[in-house]
């Protein structure tokens, strides 16, 4: 596993203890985590705004955020998102479907 250093404010760092500690874990472990998490936020944040904007299609932002199609529409439901589905879009997912 490659390695990769960031310097970080006090403050921080004494939250990653903290919370290192809540989770009866090591700092690394704790950082890979908040990591982790902290992308597929931020990969969720910006497939809503491409999306909100008519930026991409509903598949162009289920990939963006790396979910699928139905996970993108639970998403979408959850953050009241309105529904930009084209009848291109319908076909390509019939298409997509029957290649299944």
């Amino acid at each position: 596993m490659p390695s990769i250093s960031a310097r970080v404010p006090d403050d921080e760092k004494e939250a990653i203890e903290e919370v290192a500690e809540l989770l009866d874990e090591d700092r690394s472990t704790t950082i890979r985590k908040a990591l982790r998490e902290g992308l597929d936020e931020l990969r969720i944040r910006l497939a809503v705004e491409r999306y909100q904007s008519g930026e991409v299609s509903v598949n162009e932002a289920a990939r963006i955020a790396d979910v699928s199609l139905g996970e993108w529409l639970e998403i979408a439901r959850e953050r009241n998102l309105t529904t930009q589905i084209t009848p291109e879009d319908l076909e390509a997912d019939a298409e997509a479907a029957g290649e299944l």
